[in-house]
């Protein structure tokens, strides 16, 4: 046994689980490292109210540092981790060196392509706030682009927004394009009508929401179509470039002329999962997740925890632990109680068992739907049960205030404040030129 205060904890990644898991060393006093490329904890599960002008990025991001300043012990450096010995028990990072007693994992997860990388350029994801920042320009930019455009077949390509993927992130995101158009934005132009926009929601399965009940998945698609979004299941994109996407459903193929493309169709596991591998012998999935043992640690190595999206981890129950917030800071607790009881000598922790509170997705104003644990809910209540627990979900007490202010003048009165165009603008006239 040893003493919290002469244990050194180096944590890789600053996100649900790292930070988690930081706060719960902290308050018992270890020395922990906090290592992230970026100096801020992000709250994902609301990047797409940033790309959709409803929230802003200090609303859904804040240093790490900030959250973690009461604990002394706890050091936050920006930087990259891009290796590990585990003999010697040491992570390399672009600025040097560090030694660990333990190592936590907490990478994540980034755009997967499917093959296709060329694609990146033409169709954004949705995982950092550079890429919310990135569909915020490429959104609003279009509509102001048409307002200026008297060529109707280019008005008509810039009214046309194309998300690929229907799970959760793409339904959210067609449904807040669809509300910003036929709802928000329908008196804000003269020289186009917002409404006629065609918002497109791509998806491969037979419906919205694959590993939603079949009842969700219907009153998903119905709020989608309420919005105007219109819902092309069973539908394949083949290929993708700067002004159109291709697609194929059976044997028909069809080309969509569009200037917005969004990616939500599908995520791999960060590279320093490969790490561990190439390092470890740890095995990884399809996926590029690292199957971990059910205690989140890695097979012959207990000092080395993978946390979050990059673990591939069965519960006690028997059950995979599903890439969630919620099971992300679960199991960030869970590393740290575990670590402790080994340190301290102190009674173990049972099994991880990953307490599933339900999934929710939503579509847009008093639109919902939820797979809570005791009961499915859509519409109004599911949307408000939804805002519930999003806004309790933030780390900082003035950012919980900051959303749910913002949130209540929305609802309101349908005015959101954050559409600027930011980033080096497109020329119409350039546009024209290339179409010419």
């Amino acid at each position: 046994m040893s003493l919290p205060d002469q244990h050194h904890v180096v944590i890789v990644g600053g996100g649900f689980a790292g930070l988690h898991a930081a706060k719960r060393l902290g308050q018992r006093g270890y020395q922990v490292t906090l290592l992230d490329k970026r100096n801020f904890q992000l709250f994902q599960p609301l990047l797409y109210q940033v790309a959709t002008g409803s929230l802003s990025t200090g609303d859904i991001a804040i240093p790490q540092r900030v959250v973690l300043r009461k604990y002394p012990r706890v050091r936050c450096l920006a930087t990259t981790a891009f290796d590990v010995d585990p003999q010697a028990r040491v992570l390399k990072h672009e600025f040097g060196e560090l030694k660990y007693d333990t190592l936590i994992v907490a990478t994540g997860v980034k755009h997967h392509y499917f093959g296709r990388d060329e694609w990146r350029e033409f169709a954004p994801g949705l995982k950092t706030l550079e890429h919310a920042l990135e569909m915020r320009r490429k959104i609003f930019s279009a509509f102001e682009r048409a307002e200026l455009t008297d060529d109707e077949a280019l008005r008509r390509e810039l009214l046309t927004f194309v998300v690929v993927g229907a799970g959760p992130t793409g339904v959210e995101l067609a449904g807040a394009i669809g509300e910003l158009a036929h709802k928000t934005m329908r008196r804000d132009f003269r020289g186009i009508d917002p409404s006629q926009a065609r918002i497109l929601l791509v998806e491969g399965a037979k419906d919205v929401l694959p590993v939603y009940p079949e009842g969700l998945r219907q009153s998903a698609r119905k709020h989608l179509e309420q919005l105007g979004v219109t819902v092309l299941t069973e539908t394949m994109v083949e290929d993708i470039d700067a002004d159109s996407v291709r697609t194929k459903k059976g044997e028909v193929r069809e080309t969509i002329r569009t200037q917005t493309i969004l990616w939500a169709a599908g995520v791999r596991a960060s590279l320093f999962g490969e790490i561990l591998a190439q390092r470890t012998g740890v095995q990884l999935d399809r996926g590029g997740r690292v199957k971990v043992e059910p205690d989140c640690s890695l097979p012959g190595h207990p000092e080395i925890f993978v946390l979050g999206d990059l673990a591939r981890l069965t519960d006690a129950t028997g059950s995979e632990v599903p890439g969630l917030a919620p099971a992300a800071m679960q199991q960030g607790r869970y590393a740290a109680d575990l670590l402790h009881s080994r340190v301290t000598g102190a009674k173990a922790p049972e099994p991880f068992k990953y307490v599933d509170r339900g999934t929710m997705a939503v579509i847009g104003m008093n639109k919902a739907v939820g797979d809570l644990k005791f009961m499915k809910v859509t519409g109004w209540f599911a949307w408000l049960t939804w805002a519930f627990v999003h806004i309790a979900a933030l780390v900082d007490g003035a950012q919980r205030l900051r959303v749910f202010v913002q949130w209540t003048w929305k609802y309101f009165t349908r005015h959101i404040g954050d559409r600027l165009v930011t980033g080096a603008p497109t020329q119409t006239r350039k546009l024209r030129a290339e179409r010419s």
